[in-house]
């Protein structure tokens, strides 16, 4: 399965096709672009598995040896970076992970970045939000932080995304808190831009079927959510960090909170389309910053490219293309 997604991946990364062959890119002057001549491939991480409240897939999060191999999987398949979902002290098992997850990424020079997951909690939400990014802050972004040299950065500034909850986080307050920091985070806010826009630093694109909604057949795969999203982002933030998205398919059947929601992979089309619809909007001399894949291992929203990314039997053909043009 493993040479199912290297190949996969490496395949999309080189080939710009599908629905980037129409449309014209729009004449957005962007404030953030890619360091290198195109955007940064960051995936999805989640560091539950082996606690009993989840899924059993067969490893643990916590194990040093599926998190060597897990990096290794990642960077042969072009990735460069996982973003780990984090809770505070909410959940110490996934802090354990990260934890574990830094200190060997820097062993093996791959990047992490933290995805903080808002509390729901409306009682002293705020003030809980700057004491858990200060704790995250002193454990993993000091100088003194084991592996604090992985952390993710941009320009100098580490890279702290956010996933809403409630919605009872005054955001202003937090930025004040964090711009305290000897290095203030760059805060990466969750699509659509809220009431707090103006507070963030950019925002990215998540796993969507767009506004028709779930499919029963899985058909929405998220075409006309990403045309929204990279048209607003050009139109009315071309100075925040634009951060694209990227899914292979999404199946909540094995989750406790599934909804019976279903996307299709469409034989690897999902993720081609989604991984190469930024270059609609934008010119390839002014690539987006970053792409976040959903997901690398979600199994219980059946999102993960772990395991691989469906091409109904493409292989060979798509082996064939990848021996021809080498490399990345």
């Amino acid at each position: 399965m493993l040479s199912r997604a290297v190949i996969g991946l490496f395949f999309l990364t080189l080939l710009p096709h599908g629905c980037t062959s129409s449309g014209s890119p729009q004449p957005a002057r962007l404030k953030y672009k890619a360091t290198g001549k195109s955007p940064a491939v960051l995936a999805l991480y989640e560091g539950w598995f082996g606690y009993p409240k989840h899924i059993s897939v067969g490893y643990s999060s916590h194990d040093p040896v599926v998190i060597r191999k897990q990096i290794h999987q990642a960077k042969a398949m072009g990735i460069s970076a996982f973003v780990v979902d984090w809770f505070g002290d909410r959940d110490p098992y996934v802090d354990t992970s990260y934890s574990r997850m830094q200190t060997i990424a820097a062993k093996r020079h791959f990047h992490v970045a933290m995805m903080y997951e808002e509390p729901k909690s409306q009682d002293g939400a705020t003030d809980e939000v700057i004491a858990d990014l200060t704790m995250f802050h002193n454990a993993y972004l000091s100088s003194k932080s084991a592996g604090h040299e992985a952390y993710l950065t941009y320009r100098g500034q580490p890279v702290i995304f956010i996933f809403r909850g409630a919605g009872h986080t005054d955001w202003d307050q937090v930025r004040k808190a964090v711009d305290k920091w000897n290095r203030p985070p760059l805060l990466i806010d969750e699509d659509p831009p809220g009431p707090y826009a103006g507070v963030f630093d950019g925002f990215y694109a998540w796993i969507n079927p767009g506004p028709k909604g779930w499919a029963a057949d899985g058909s929405h795969w998220g075409k006309q959510y990403l045309s929204d999203f990279y048209q607003l982002m050009a139109k009315q933030y071309s100075d925040k960090i634009i951060v694209g998205g990227a899914w292979a398919q999404f199946n909540d059947s094995k989750a406790s909170w599934g909804l019976n929601r279903h996307m299709s992979a469409r034989c690897g089309q999902t993720f081609q389309d989604t991984f190469n619809f930024w270059r609609k909007y934008f010119t390839p001399d002014t690539p987006i910053p970053f792409i976040l894949i959903g997901t690398w291992n979600d199994y219980e929203e059946g999102s993960e490219i772990e395991t691989g990314i469906p091409t109904c039997g493409a292989t060979t053909r798509i082996i064939e293309n990848v021996n021809s043009l080498g490399h990345p």
